[in-house]
Formats: structure tokens, C-alpha cells, sequence
């Protein structure tokens, strides 16, 4: 599935300010963190939820204070995510268009996970899991609704507006298109140059056929 690639963010974590909410960052993350590494070690559906609570060291019920569910430990930036994919949008600099916005946001986030050392593993434990690949579409699919109604009340146009749901799901598509490329930002580059330009033939333009005179 395409869409499977820019939740993984989840690997680049923010400090927050404030001391109970550092601890309430920092007993989340041992909580993911040792998710990830039990999945990535004996596979998604062979670890149970008991288990990854021992290896962090909490209780199930502590456990279920931070995450709604099993899939929810792998996505569990995503709310954040998808804030500052909006953020993005609303709060950009005066004069800076929608989709240069979209483009220094996607690089500033996508391009550190891209490097990650366990990005590939990541990538590869939910591409091989059924469970986390249906969960990763619904999430994707909200995430193109929401950012595309964002984009829709920048522009004043309607919520459902195509030219908006389409910009939306092209952004949301890049990180999946640009994977395994040998050079990452100069893809995502290329690809906004698409949005942002129109597209052109790889090997330049071609002349249209000309077409028969009226009548004839």
C-alpha cells in the first residue's frame, strides 16, 4: 500500500516541556519503544500486549492509560502528525503558497526518518502485517480528508473540493514514492515541481497531433 510510509515519523520523537509531561512523554515512549523492538524481533501477531508491558516495565492498565490498542503502539505519533500536517497548512509564512508549505513541511519530516536506522525494518513489519497495513489505510484515509478540508478553507473552496482532496492525497503519497530512491530530497523536490509546475513528458514536450480541418 502506498500510503504506509509518513506515519512512521513515529521513529523522530519531541521533548515537551513541563516536568509531568516529560514523564508522561518518557513513559510512552519506553511503552513504543519496546513495541517496536519486541515486533521487529518476533513479528506484530507473536507479542502480546502483557508482554510488551513487562518489557517497559509498566502495568497493562498503565499501558492502556497511553494507547487505545495493539495497532496504536506502532502509529502512535499520529494525532501529532496529522497536527502539524494542518499547522502546516494554516500557519504558514505570509505570501508562502500551499503547496511550498506542504513541501518544507514534508522534507523537514519525512527526509530524518528516511535516514533512520530502523526505517526499513519499520517499513517492512507493517507492509508484512495485515492487521497494521488495514489500520494504516483507515488512518491514511483521515488524514487525506482532513488535510484536503484544511487545504479547502485556506483556499475558500468547499470541503469536498477535488482539486483539494487530490492535492491532499498526492502530498500524502511522496514518502511511499520516493522510497528506496538514491537521493530522497532531490525526489520529494522533483515531485513538488510537479504539483507546484504541471507535468511535462520525461523526454520534453511533444507536439499534439494536428487535427483535421472542419468538415473534412
Amino acid at each position: 500500500m502506498l500510503g504506509t510510509t509518513y506515519p512512521y515519523t513515529r521513529l523522530m520523537t519531541q521533548t515537551p516541556v513541563g516536568r509531568r509531561e516529560r514523564k508522561k512523554a518518557a513513559t510512552r515512549q519506553a511503552i513504543a519503544d519496546a513495541a517496536l523492538r519486541l515486533f521487529l524481533e518476533h513479528g506484530y501477531d507473536r507479542v502480546s500486549l502483557r508482554e510488551i508491558a513487562d518489557a517497559a516495565d509498566v502495568s497493562t492498565t498503565t499501558l492502556f492509560k497511553h494507547f487505545s490498542g495493539k495497532e496504536a503502539l506502532v502509529f502512535d505519533q499520529e494525532q501529532d502528525n496529522e497536527a502539524r500536517l494542518i499547522a502546516a497548512v494554516r500557519e504558514r509564512a505570509g505570501g508562502q503558497g500551499i503547496v511550498d508549505a506542504l513541501r518544507e513541511h514534508l522534507l523537514s519530516a519525512y527526509l530524518p526518518f528516511a535516514r533512520h536506522p530502523q526505517a526499513a525494518e519499520f517499513v517492512a513489519l507493517v507492509d508484512a502485517t495485515p492487521a497494521l497495513r488495514s489500520y494504516a489505510e483507515r488512518m491514511w484515509t483521515r488524514h487525506t480528508e482532513t488535510l484536503s478540508a484544511a487545504i479547502a478553507a485556506e483556499c475558500g473552496a468547499d470541503h469536498d473540493d477535488l482539486a483539494c482532496v487530490a492535492l491532499a492525497r498526492f502530498v500524502l503519497e511522496i514518502p511511499a514514492l520516493v522510497r528506496g530512491r538514491p537521493d530522497p530530497r532531490a525526489a520529494v523536490e522533483a515531485i513538488f515541481d510537479i504539483l507546484a509546475r504541471g507535468w511535462t513528458r520525461p523526454d520534453g514536450p511533444r507536439a499534439s497531433p494536428a487535427r483535421p480541418a472542419a468538415g473534412t
